[in-house]
């Protein structure tokens, strides 16, 4: 038998770890693993757990939503010979899950992370310390995530964030910055602004699939500029629908590297939660940093 770390966030989603534990406990010990459950207690619970016992283990596996999937990539991150993953999502919205083509049942996940093979992943570096799997973004929208309140998620679910996203609408935000990127510099007012390794941002915001590759060592760079007039509004919502990718209104870059500056503190989020308010924010991908396992069709 091998050994398997399972991580999981109680309090993610609406608590289904509850109905899917026992299950998915039964489904890797018959495909040949013993299981070692790890409860996260709070914020940096899961990183932590990740560096002081990942490499005790043959496979970890998180079951929780983004923010816990973002805390075991940078535990895994910063392991020597670390084991491959898993990701078996509970969360409400499960942008990254969406983004590796992970359903939403817990044992159809599990069976995936048995008969699946390892993708290899890249995520990003926030300023020194910080981490992140699939989004770094400030303005419209990317507080959505973390301010709408637990409760809501768990009783409302993917809806939580529709309402509090459209409570934003009539204060659309404008942050000025100057962003520097592989490419040359960028320098505007812009509603909202940011790096991902998704298709998807918050439930509301997607990417074309050919245009998003997971081990490729860049981020796509997402620039919204400021609407001056309704025209320019609908401008960027045309853009977006046609998926116009390098309009007046809507720029999507690639780029490996990228440092924002603004002239006053900015408030960021990373995965979906609170990334604190900065002046500037330089971001980098660290490439091919873990391997995630996910269905043998999405090599096909």
């Amino acid at each position: 038998m091998k050994n398997l770390m399972l991580i999981v966030n109680p309090n993610a989603g609406k608590g289904g770890y509850k109905t899917a534990l026992g299950q998915v406990l039964h489904i890797f010990y018959t495909g040949g693993y013993l299981c070692r459950v790890f409860f996260t207690e709070g914020g940096g619970s899961a990183r932590r757990l990740c560096r002081e016992h990942a490499a005790e283990y043959d496979l970890v596996v998180c079951m929780g939503g983004d923010g816990t999937l973002s805390e075991v990539t940078a535990g895994l991150a910063e392991t020597e010979n670390a084991p491959e993953m898993g990701y078996i999502p509970m969360g409400t919205t499960n942008d990254m899950a969406n983004s590796l083509g992970l359903g939403k049942d817990a044992a159809e996940c599990a069976h995936t992370i048995l008969t699946g093979r390892a993708m290899e992943l890249d995520i990003g570096s926030f300023g020194r310390n910080d981490r992140f799997t699939y989004v770094a973004a400030f303005g419209a929208f990317t507080d959505v995530s973390y301010m709408t309140p637990q409760q809501n998620k768990q009783t409302l679910g993917h809806l939580a964030y529709l309402l509090e996203g459209m409570k934003s609408l009539p204060k659309l935000p404008l942050t000025h910055a100057r962003v520097e990127h592989d490419g040359g510099v960028l320098e505007g007012d812009f509603i909202l602004g940011g790096v991902s390794n998704s298709t998807s941002i918050a439930g509301l915001f997607k990417l074309d699939d050919s245009l998003v590759s997971f081990s490729d060592g860049q981020f796509e760079l997402v620039l919204v500029r400021y609407p001056k007039s309704i025209a320019d509004l609908q401008t960027a919502l045309t853009e977006y629908m046609n998926r116009q990718y390098q309009g007046s209104q809507l720029t999507v870059l690639h780029s490996s590297r990228v440092k924002f500056t603004f002239d006053k503190p900015v408030a960021w989020t990373r995965d979906g939660e609170n990334g604190g308010e900065h002046l500037s924010a330089e971001l980098a991908v660290i490439p091919r940093a873990v391997r995630i396992r996910v269905s043998p069709e999405r090599f096909a």
